[in-house]
């Protein structure tokens, strides 16, 4: 069956709204620990076919006597994040855009360690078919996009390329982008549902594998080498659990180094024995076309640079208020201890 498209798209002032929750919300969470214990099992939240960070720390016994419990799939990082803050699991990814969108709406998070980026071996690029008459930022007004979820990642990097292209805000408003679920993406741009597709990882080199796609721009083209993503957790559980939270992230950091270090077929393997291991019913085919996790900083240290661009995106688009948020406000790498000597 085709993948389905999402009929209503909203505003380029209005997308990254639908990550607003309130203060109040965050406060009823339940995923804290009580007073003089701390909380050793993580709910969390992972993704099909894929082993996250966490997923791989734990396995290489990185976290001690901390453990994680899945608690279902997703597919969007708001919702992931969304998520931690609430309280339904304990920590969540999403790019570093969302993550200042729900901070701005005052929920008490921070962010403690990156989660993902974009390198020469791990990028999200902008596909099109082999045929289109696409080649250009301009040729895309009254194009369809297709892309995991509205308001992060790969629509905020769709933006700063049509704003550095020249299109004004306009003719930007034209250009239509849709939830398309990743792996429907290559079926939807061949089908010509959608005239452009976002793939990533394992999903875009299958398709470059199948062949009769071609680029029109990616990520890192236009950005360079960069960690685009973090783990956050809510301020309260790191208050309350600090000797986990370190464990945890540390644990990440040393997955994080263990995967730039390791032969890439031996860490290839690895994954498909997590997958297999935890019974989900996965595939693990697609898994031998994972190349990094592309976190840019060692052990996925995290930068003030790494939330500046966004603060200034946002900002110019009035989606958040100038000044209102600091980048060294929004993470903390108190908890890292992996390679400080």
């Amino acid at each position: 069956m085709p993948a389905a498209l999402s009929p209503t798209t909203p505003s380029r002032r209005q997308f990254l709204t639908l990550l607003g929750i309130s203060a109040a919300a965050v406060s009823c969470g339940t995923a804290t620990g009580g007073p003089g214990r701390q909380v050793k099992t993580l709910k969390y939240q992972g993704a099909v076919g894929t082993v996250t960070l966490p997923e791989l720390a734990a396995d290489l016994g990185h976290f001690g006597d901390v453990t994680l419990e899945w608690v279902g799939n997703t597919i969007s990082g708001p919702q992931d994040i969304q998520s931690a803050a609430t309280g339904q699991t304990h920590f969540g990814s999403a790019f570093n855009g969302a993550v200042i969108k729900l901070a701005s709406s005052k929920a008490p998070i921070k962010a403690v360690i990156s989660s993902y980026g974009s390198d020469q071996h791990s990028f999200g690029g902008y596909y099109v078919l082999e045929g289109s008459p696409i080649r250009s930022a301009r040729d895309l007004i009254g194009k369809k996009v297709g892309m995991n979820t509205l308001g992060a990642h790969y629509q905020a990097l769709l933006d700063i390329y049509l704003s550095r292209s020249g299109l004004s805000e306009a003719e930007a408003g034209k250009v239509e982008p849709l939830v398309v679920p990743p792996v429907n993406i290559e079926q939807s741009l061949r089908q010509k549902q959608i005239e452009v597709g976002v793939l990533t990882g394992v999903l875009r080199d299958k398709a470059l594998a199948t062949g009769g796609i071609r680029p029109l721009f990616t990520d890192v083209e236009l950005l360079g080498p960069f960690s685009a993503g973090t783990y956050v957790m809510t301020e309260r559980f790191i208050k309350q659990n600090p000797d986990t939270v370190r464990t945890f992230v540390t644990g990440v950091a040393k997955a994080i180094d263990w995967s730039r270090t390791t032969p890439r077929e031996q860490v290839i393997a690895r994954m498909a024995e997590i997958v297999r291991k935890r019974g989900r019913n996965e595939d693990t085919a697609a898994l031998q076309y994972w190349h990094s996790y592309g976190v840019a900083e060692p052990a996925g240290r995290i930068s003030d640079k790494e939330f500046e661009l966004w603060l200034d995106w946002l900002g110019e688009r009035g989606e958040i208020k100038r000044g209102q948020l600091k980048a060294a406000d929004l993470y903390t790498n108190e908890f890292n201890g992996h390679g400080k000597g």
